[in-house]
């Protein structure tokens, strides 16, 4: 009877896994993602590698061999659009209810994570003065969400001193501090509408 049990809860356990991770394939270019669905929400486990046609997406350093890894960077206004049919840039609000409900993670980490684990990719960014800056050490996400005609909101995901610091930017800190620059270029994970 404990064998039976514990053969149920196995398949179960997949299950669960199964339907929490999923894949879904971009048309307009055939890259595949991975997506995981938390608090309902069913986002892209991976960074956006789709490279929209003018000047406002780059891969990090230019180099195009971290576009598997990293995704795009993308200015805002780009951002706004870049995501497929079906998808959609998620707002602040997204990014916050995220924030409640998932255990956010690194891609430092090389073991498998659960079913509300969200990985983010440390692509860093490119500033908007073009220079590119903290791969491997920061992630920053668009959100849909404007402040003023020049600046959005964003999501970050900091590694300080060793430790993860997860926030999200907010529009009375935007005098003391610079990022929320819609010419900056930063990545973008899309959610499903």
């Amino acid at each position: 009877m404990m064998k039976k049990l514990i053969i149920v809860l196995f398949f179960l356990v997949i299950a669960l896994n199964l339907s929490a991770q999923d894949q879904f394939t971009d048309k307009r270019d055939g890259n595949a993602y991975k997506t995981i669905t938390i608090g309902g929400v069913t986002w892209m486990a991976e960074n956006l590698r789709y490279m929209p046609a003018g000047e406002e997406a780059n891969c990090f350093d230019n180099n195009k061999s971290n576009i598997e890894s990293y995704g795009f960077l993308y200015q805002w206004k780009t951002a706004l659009t870049a995501c497929p049919d079906g998808w959609r840039l998620p707002t602040g609000q997204d990014f916050r209810n995220l924030i409640d409900n998932a255990e956010i993670r690194d891609n430092r980490e090389k073991h498998d994570s659960g079913p509300n684990s969200f990985k983010v990719q440390l692509a860093g960014m490119q500033d908007f003065e073009g220079t590119f800056t903290e791969m491997d050490e920061s992630a920053y996400y668009w959100t849909s969400t404007e402040y003023a005609p020049g600046e959005a909101e964003y999501f970050s995901y900091l590694i300080i001193n060793n430790k993860p610091i997860v926030d999200i930017s907010r529009k009375q800190d935007m005098p003391d501090i610079h990022g929320a620059e819609k010419t900056n270029k930063y990545s973008v994970r899309c959610i499903k509408n």
